[in-house]
């Protein structure tokens, strides 16, 4: 499997098979109904063009699952160069949504079981995420999907702190 421009792949977990597969400018729309569902932001704005840049990266990964040809997930990995080990890199995901109505049923885990084998192809050091302190649903599912919230803390300064 093309690992760069990876074929759909077909999971199947409780409920339909997911395809798991890079994003499409067609996508773009679904792609933002699901960031509305993450974030009240009025600000989000997913621009087709960008999703067809990123199609051609060989270190951004913009995943969707798809049940019965519509978009219920989506999840975005970067690969980071660090030079602590090498030259391997490391990975940071974020902005993984699936639709209220398809969650718990292996859609979000399907994502990160495509993005861990991106990762392990590229032989990154490790995989980094946050998600928002309030959200305890998110945090049960990324330890059950292997992540741990115990090693490292994060920090976060938003665009509109710079230049305070």
């Amino acid at each position: 499997m093309n690992l760069v421009n990876p074929a759909p792949k077909i999971i199947v977990e409780a409920g339909p098979p997911c395809s798991i597969r890079r994003a499409t400018e067609a996508d773009a729309p679904a792609i933002e109904a699901l960031y509305h569902e993450l974030v009240s932001e009025g600000h989000i704005q997913v621009l087709p063009g960008h999703i067809a840049a990123l199609a051609e990266s060989n270190t951004t990964f913009l995943l969707v699952a798809k049940i019965d040809d519509v978009v219920y997930g989506t999840a975005l990995l970067t690969l980071c160069p660090d030079v602590m080990y090498g030259t391997q890199p490391f990975g940071v995901i974020e902005n993984v949504v699936v639709a209220s109505a398809k969650r718990g049923r292996g859609v979000g885990r399907s994502l990160l079981q495509q993005i861990e084998q991106i990762a392990a192809h590229h032989d990154c050091t490790k995989l980094m995420l946050h998600t928002h302190r309030t959200r305890r649903d998110a945090h049960v599912f990324f330890t059950r999907c292997g992540f741990s919230g115990e090693t490292k803390r994060a920090f976060v300064r938003n665009s509109r702190q710079f230049e305070e």
